[in-house]
C-alpha cells in the first residue's frame, strides 16, 4: 500500500510541470483540474476535471499529461480521462495557483459571489480596488477583461465559477 501512495506522489509531483496550455503560469495541479490519481501496477489513470464545458484546450491538456507520464517510464498503460462530476469550481485553486495567475497578470477569481451573481477582483499590477469589467467575455471562456482605474492598466481577470450560481 506504501508504494502505491509513493506512486500516486510521483505522479501529482510531475503533473504539476503540465501547464495550461492557455495560462502557462499555471499548472492543471494549481489550477485543481486533478479530481483522481489511480495506480494499479504498471497503469495509471488520472482523472481531470474540465474548467468550462467545451473547453478547447482539453486536447492538448491531455498529450502533455501523457507526455509527463511517459518521461517517468514506470507505466506501460496510461489513461487520462475527463470527468464533469463532481464540477470544477474556481475554489478549487490552490493559493499557489492564485499567485502565479497574478504574477501572469491574470487576476485570481473571487473568492466570494454576491447573491446576485456580482464579482470584484483587484488589479493584479497595483492592487487596487477600484477596478471596472470591461468586457465580461475575454480572449478564452474562462477569462473577462477589466480596467484599473488607479494604474490605468487593462487585464484579465479569471471568472468566478461556483456550483451555487
Amino acid at each position: 500500500m506504501q508504494q502505491n501512495h509513493t506512486m500516486k506522489s510521483v505522479v501529482l509531483i510531475a503533473l504539476n510541470n503540465v501547464k495550461d496550455p492557455e495560462i502557462e503560469a499555471i499548472s492543471i495541479v494549481d489550477l485543481g483540474m486533478v479530481e483522481k490519481v489511480d495506480v494499479s501496477g504498471k497503469s495509471v489513470l488520472i482523472e481531470l476535471l474540465p474548467t468550462f464545458m467545451g473547453c478547447p484546450a482539453l486536447d492538448i491538456i491531455r498529450k502533455n499529461v501523457v507526455q509527463e507520464m511517459n518521461k517517468l517510464n514506470l507505466f506501460d498503460k496510461i489513461d487520462v480521462q475527463f470527468i464533469y462530476h463532481p464540477p470544477w469550481t474556481s475554489d478549487r485553486i490552490t493559493n499557489d495557483g492564485r499567485v502565479h495567475l497574478k504574477e501572469f497578470g491574470i487576476a485570481p477569481p473571487p473568492k466570494q459571489i454576491s447573491e446576485t451573481g456580482e464579482w470584484h477582483v483587484d488589479c493584479p499590477y497595483c492592487d487596487a480596488t477600484y477596478t471596472t469589467i470591461e468586457n465580461l467575455f475575454g480572449p478564452t471562456a474562462c477569462r473577462s477583461i477589466l480596467y484599473c482605474k488607479s494604474c490605468k492598466n487593462p487585464f484579465e481577470a479569471m471568472k468566478p465559477v461556483s456550483t451555487m450560481m
